[in-house]
């Protein structure tokens, strides 16, 4: 609940009367030098030496929320302010409808603050009422779609109550996401959590129908933007889910893995096939035109393949090549994979 502000709010805790009954502590004892202090600015410091102080006598009240909602304003990472303000609204039983409407601004402004997400965690579990959050959570994504705490809020309400209503948009919504931005690593995340994660799917036939969908919707976002890590972290994460065998991909990742060129390509091109102009292959999609070729991802996968495959000679091959010349950013890397096999 957004606590009133009184006539004197801009007055320090010391000069109003209203606080005059409690004695502030100080953060140190008197004659105490710290190392190495932290500098805190006056309105901070004697903000705190009053909650410390009502903290100390045990104090719940409406002038303690209204403390509380000024050193969030002030540091809104301070746990034991948030905690000392839950327990308040319990104590006070005041109602905690009102406190979520004062949490809407306040999380949104402090959106990479997990003690805002988890005060609205406490809220919405005494609450019980999880959907209009999904439209909460999805405004505080357009601010920033790849916060943490946001997405880690959503995964939480979505396993917490576990409601048809609650899963059955998830999907859309998240492709909506990779349709916007199909780089966003929490997007795809937030997939793997919804299709594999969740524990809803039950039943092979699903299951195989699910990981073949997954498996075009995956390639076909490769296929766009072949450079893209987060799509190919989703694909090994799809193959190791339904336990099948990275060599089950080849086919697809070949093309990727050779150079536009037809020298020193690390695969023949007389062992891929390639596809009429005017055929779309949506288990194999090929790379698109403008694709920077080869892929150090897709080469990559390859010597996972050899190595899967116990072709030591040959992944070894391709690790190296991925250190000299495809990936020499990841060098040390791919020198500690050679040694491995070697």
């Amino acid at each position: 609940m957004a606590t009133s502000v009184s006539n004197n709010a801009k007055l320090p805790y010391s000069a109003r009367e209203d606080w005059a009954d409690l004695t502030p502590i100080p953060q140190h004892e008197p004659n105490f030098t710290p190392l190495c202090p932290i500098m805190y600015n006056n309105e901070y410091r004697d903000a705190m030496d009053y909650f410390r102080a009502l903290v100390h006598a045990g104090e719940r009240s409406k002038r303690g929320l209204e403390l509380t909602e000024h050193l969030i304003n002030l540091n809104p990472a301070h746990y034991s302010v948030w905690q000392y303000r839950w327990d308040t609204l319990l104590a006070l039983k005041l109602p905690l409808e009102d406190e979520l409407e004062w949490s809407d601004e306040v999380v949104k402004r402090f959106i990479k603050n997990y003690q805002g997400w988890h005060h609205r965690r406490l809220l919405i579990t005494k609450l019980r009422k999880p959907l209009p959050e999904l439209s909460f959570i999805s405004a505080a994504l357009q601010q920033d779609a790849k916060n943490y705490h946001t997405w880690a809020y959503r995964q939480w309400l979505l396993a917490e109550f576990n409601l048809p209503e609650l899963w059955e948009g998830e999907l859309g919504y998240v492709e909506e996401l990779l349709d916007e931005d199909f780089r966003n690593n929490s997007a795809w995340h937030h997939r793997y959590f919804v299709v594999f994660g969740s524990g809803v799917r039950q039943g092979e036939e699903d299951r195989d129908a699910i990981i073949r969908r997954e498996l075009v919707f995956t390639k076909q976002k490769i296929s766009i933007a072949p450079n893209n890590p987060s799509a190919w972290n989703y694909l090994r994460g799809i193959l190791e889910y339904g336990r099948l065998p990275f060599s089950s991909q080849r086919l697809f990742v070949e093309p990727y893995a050779k150079s536009k060129e037809p020298t020193d390509p690390l695969v023949s091109r007389s062992t891929v096939t390639e596809p009429a102009d005017d055929v779309v292959d949506l288990d194999n999609p090929s790379p698109s035109a403008q694709a920077e070729l080869p892929v150090p991802l897709a080469i990559e996968f390859l010597g996972d393949i050899a190595e899967e495959e116990d072709d030591k000679e040959k992944a070894i091959k391709i690790f190296k090549s991925l250190a000299t010349q495809y990936d020499i950013t990841r060098k040390r890397y791919w020198e500690f994979r050679v040694k491995e096999l070697a």
